[in-house]
């Protein structure tokens, strides 16, 4: 093998070695950061700045990119935590806390697991402020206690560059026993609840019935007194009309005294009837009749 071919192969390894070399220094200096996320870059083990999303060019060697941090908001669920209220009642309950890194370098170098101190910071609060409660203002204070762990992990976690937006209690378990006896004070005020609108109930119809009645008897009596008038007035006017024309036609003593005859044997009508009274105008139009006959006699 000759010196040019020795010195071909050489010139190709040298090659090689500047464009491998060339290719790491570029991989190392070109980072994308991608959209919601944020990197921290230290130089010689100093923190530098902090990497927006987009193309980013670091010096190889020098500058380090520390893991990138998730700047869009986290859910965290904490396993069920043992709390002990104000009446000594042990009482379980799970916790979710809404949280976002507003801040990556304080969130890299002031605190060293920002998930574990939130956890350990709701936990710990959670017990303070459960524990001034009993177990019914516990079981109906949900938004209180929210807003209180709220604030005050806002105010903790805001020099770790952390923002907690919400804080919720998903459930809140008491003790076994309490739970039986919970369930038979509600199946009892359940119970009361159903007689009292049964009783109510009961109430309501005698009492529609009570004012239906009255209004009917109301109405009829209405009724039977209208008809009454109406009687009355037909009457009236019927014995009004009788008299008018009785005495437009001047009745003599013949038609009276006839009239009185027609009317006799109604008088005799019924089984009940054994006292008759007859009244004296009765005799009088007899007697005009038998005066009207017997001249009539006389005459023929």
């Amino acid at each position: 093998m000759n010196v040019d071919v020795i010195g071909q192969i050489v010139v190709a390894v040298i090659v090689i070695v500047v464009v491998i070399f060339v290719l790491v220094i570029l991989a190392r200096s070109i980072r994308i950061i991608p959209q919601a996320s944020a990197g921290i870059v230290e130089r010689l083990g100093a923190y530098q700045t902090t990497l927006t999303p987009g193309l980013k060019i670091l010096i190889p060697f020098i500058d380090r990119l520390r893991p990138l941090i998730d700047m869009r908001e986290q859910v965290v669920s904490f396993p069920p935590q043992p709390v002990i209220t104000e009446d000594n009642l042990v009482v379980s309950i799970d916790t979710v806390v809404f949280f976002q890194v507003t801040d990556a370098r304080a969130a890299t170098y002031e605190i060293a697991n920002y998930l574990g101190a939130v956890e350990q910071l709701a936990t710990t609060t959670l017990r303070n402020v459960v524990g001034g409660l009993n177990l019914e203002q516990a079981l109906t204070s949900r938004d209180e206690i929210n807003g209180k762990l709220r604030i005050v992990l806002d105010e903790a976690t805001g020099k770790w560059g952390i923002r907690v937006g919400r804080v919720e209690l998903k459930a809140i378990d008491p003790p076994a026993s309490i739970q039986d006896s919970m369930e038979k004070q509600m199946r009892a005020e359940r119970e009361r609840r159903a007689v009292i609108l049964t009783a109510e109930g009961t109430k309501q119809a005698a009492i529609l019935e009570a004012e239906g009645f009255r209004q009917g008897v109301i109405l009829r009596a209405e009724g039977d007194a209208k008809a009454a008038v109406l009687r009355a007035d037909g009457e009236a006017q019927a014995i009004s009309t009788v008299f008018e024309a009785i005495h437009r036609g001047e009745p003599d003593q013949l038609l009276l005294a006839y009239q009185y005859l027609q009317v006799l044997p109604k008088l005799a009508e019924g089984t009940a009837n054994k006292l008759w009274i007859i009244p004296s105008e009765l005799t009088e139009a007899l007697k005009g009749i038998g005066g009207a006959l017997g001249g009539r006699k006389e005459s023929a």
